[in-house]
């Protein structure tokens, strides 16, 4: 056996072109799952915050220009206030 015959197997040659076709197909299943954000109502979102939890500082809220803006949510849609609630809260650490 050559050393061209070693280097590329027949076993390998298709296992590369499986993963060569399956990379790019995960790559739109993750890119979909980010941007699918949920509505306030089904997050029962509000403006005011519960207690000590509020959207400053939860770990999914994107802030605005300054700290009293609105800004946005990796998980909910539209506008939220940094003063905000929902169901999604996760204290950053």
């Amino acid at each position: 056996m050559s050393y061209c015959e070693k280097k590329f197997s027949r076993r390998k040659v298709i296992k590369f072109i499986a993963l060569g076709t399956a990379i790019p197909f995960m790559n739109s299943l993750i890119a979909q799952a980010q941007a699918v954000k949920s509505s306030k109502e089904l997050m029962k979102y509000r403006d005011k915050p519960n207690g000590e939890e509020q959207c400053s500082n939860c770990m999914q809220f994107i802030p605005g220009k300054t700290p009293d803006a609105n800004g946005e949510c990796k998980v909910v849609e539209g506008s939220i206030s940094p003063h905000g609630w929902c169901n999604s809260y996760a204290k950053k650490s």
